[in-house]
């Protein structure tokens, strides 16, 4: 699903996983929505993401979140 923020953005709701989570991607974690500002490579294929708040997330490769992206222009 895609849909046009207030200022006209142009965003999409999707499913992300360990090899597909961006820098710029919104999470909601414990009902606050979270942007990924940075993303670390741990071992076994987990990924550590930094988000603008400081806070600090694990995920798995069979992890699966929902998170909010907007879509770049081509």
């Amino acid at each position: 699903m895609s849909d046009r923020t207030p200022g006209g953005a142009l965003v999409s709701n999707i499913e992300v996983t360990v090899n597909t989570v961006q820098r710029g991607d919104i999470i909601q974690v414990g009902g606050q929505a979270c942007r990924v500002s940075d993303l670390f490579q741990l071992p076994q294929g987990a990924k550590q993401i930094l988000f603008e708040s400081g806070e600090l997330l694990t995920i798995h490769t069979r992890t699966r979140l929902v998170a909010v992206r907007l879509l770049r222009r081509r």
